[in-house]
């Protein structure tokens, strides 16, 4: 994977969106009504690429800040940047995230071939999906599981509270077949997620994914779970990926929290090569930010990119479910033009 030096001069664009919710989305701690995302457009000589990033809420991240830091280097992006270089510039996070993915799209209207082959990947294929589960009552949950048809994984998101248990078994009730995994959020505690490991193992759910807060995970030292357990706040980077041996068995790879595509396919080959699973999630967004993200589920285990699905609407292209699988198509991002021009801004 060659890294290409985009000269300039580039334009760069930056813009804030609201998308509303189809209804509030609940995870421990935090209620959302609305994704709000930066879209980042870098154009040359009227071929456009784009990129888009949430950021990372529990960071303290948002459009807006991560506007400021893009605002700050414009000049210099402007004058011509490549993918390493951008990682020298800017931290990990949305904000690099965003213009990382532009570089990538833009490259392949500039080279007239697709990301994919760019970054060495074999040509994608569909994959499938979690579908989630927000924390609520659990017939709210079982309703929404209902709700996803064709759905063949689930992730319900978890709390910590004695609702939990009722929360699992509403759902494995509603659909039986499904791949079941839960998301705690930081919210357990050794004895709540050992009081609970009970119902976790009668009810066939295979994965468990960030039970504790990130600043306690020696408590997993001591904690024996058959379930294998994934790390999502505990790993925001690559230089991350060695410390979670031994704890975790699996690596939730999100391309708002490492800074993009070019660090997460570094992360879904290290962890192979250290032992854990890849698995590629979401932090919230439109389909233009599930696309580059699908390119890394190609070489994950697990894969958690339903992020449009909680919207009332999407790109005018937009990524499709079917089946259980998510597909995406060329014309959203990371193909040249078929009529090599510059393809519409969403």
């Amino acid at each position: 994977m060659i890294d290409r030096r985009i000269r300039g001069p580039l334009a760069l664009e930056t813009r804030i969106e609201r998308w509303p919710l189809t209804r509030p989305f609940h995870i421990t701690g935090y209620v959302w009504n609305t994704t709000d995302v930066l879209c980042v457009c870098l154009e040359q000589d009227g071929h456009i690429g784009r990129g888009e990033a949430s950021g990372v809420y529990y960071r303290g991240e948002s459009p807006a800040t991560m506007l400021e830091q893009l605002e700050a280097l414009r000049p210099e992006i402007e004058r011509g940047i490549s993918r390493d270089v951008l990682r020298t510039l800017l931290p990990s996070g949305g904000a690099r995230n965003a213009l990382d993915c532009a570089l990538w799209d833009l490259e392949a209207h500039l080279e007239g071939r697709p990301v994919w082959q760019i970054a060495g990947l074999d040509e994608p294929r569909p994959l499938l999906t979690t579908f989630t589960c927000g924390a609520g009552p659990p017939e709210e949950m079982a309703a929404t599981a209902h709700s996803y048809l064709g759905a063949r994984a689930l992730k319900l998101k978890l709390t910590g509270e004695p609702d939990d248990a009722a929360r699992i078994q509403a759902v494995r009730a509603a659909l039986p077949e499904a791949w079941l995994a839960v998301d705690a959020n930081q919210g357990f505690t050794p004895d709540s997620l050992n009081a609970l490991m009970p119902v976790l193992e009668g009810a066939g759910v295979s994965l468990i994914e960030q039970p504790f807060p990130m600043a306690h995970d020696a408590w997993l030292d001591e904690f024996v779970s058959c379930i294998p357990i994934a790390a999502d706040e505990s790993v925001q980077g690559l230089s991350d990926m060695r410390s979670l041996c031994g704890r975790f068995q699996v690596v939730n790879i999100k391309l708002d929290k490492c800074g993009g595509l070019t660090e997460g396919l570094a992360i879904a080959r290290e962890a192979r090569e250290v032992g854990l699973e890849p698995m590629i999630g979401n932090m919230t967004g439109t389909s233009l930010a599930m696309a580059p993200a699908f390119l890394i589920g190609q070489l994950c285990t697990i894969v958690d990119l339903d992020g449009p699905v909680f919207l009332r609407s999407d790109r005018p292209t937009p990524v499709q479910y079917v089946d259980g699988f998510i597909r995406c198509p060329a014309a959203l991002w990371g193909y040249p033009d078929k009529r090599g021009g510059a393809r519409t801004q969403p």
